[in-house]
């Protein structure tokens, strides 16, 4: 996720903080949902450090997963998420109002690009701004086009946090 954040700063003006969540356990753990909770906790400690500056999540498969579930948070602006795992009744009634950006390659053979779709189309039922962009490559590690990838993440996140200063993602 690195190179993301790199294109991030390069895309945004004004100052802009770039974090990463530390998951206490590897995979979703069932209910638990145990990353969804580590996103939420990172995002507290981030409101008590900034005053709660507008944020942008992005998150690659569980983690975008995660993001799209902690984007209930008030701090939130909206949401990237990238080739996310987004399976059939996923929460989507807290992103009403929200900036929600599913970027997904078709051929991705570990997470499901019509998964991806139907969740933006759940989401926009409820009154998300929702937007499902097709990749033309890169499969699940966002490895081929890359640069697309990155290029993509950084004018969104740039359109998400417009002209405001002290911005994090």
């Amino acid at each position: 996720m690195r190179p993301f954040g790199s294109a991030v700063r390069r895309a945004v003006p004004a100052p802009v903080s770039v974090g990463r969540v530390r998951y206490r356990r590897r995979g979703w753990n069932g209910e638990q949902a145990d990353a969804a909770r580590d996103a939420r906790t990172a995002l507290a400690e981030l409101r008590e450090r900034t005053g709660g500056v507008p944020v942008v999540l992005i998150g690659h498969s569980m983690g975008g997963r995660a993001a799209l579930w902690a984007a209930g948070d008030p701090a939130v602006r909206g949401v990237v998420a990238l080739a996310p795992w987004c399976p059939p009744g996923d929460p989507v009634d807290h992103l009403a109002g929200r900036r929600v950006f599913l970027l997904h390659d078709e051929a991705d053979r570990v997470t499901s690009a019509r998964e991806s779709w139907d969740f933006v189309d759940r989401a926009r039922a409820v009154g998300a701004d929702a937007t499902g962009i097709r990749m033309p490559a890169g499969g699940h590690a966002m490895l081929r086009g890359a640069g697309d990838w990155h290029r993509h993440v950084a004018e969104l996140v740039a359109g998400l946090v417009g002209s405001e200063r002290g911005r994090t993602c």
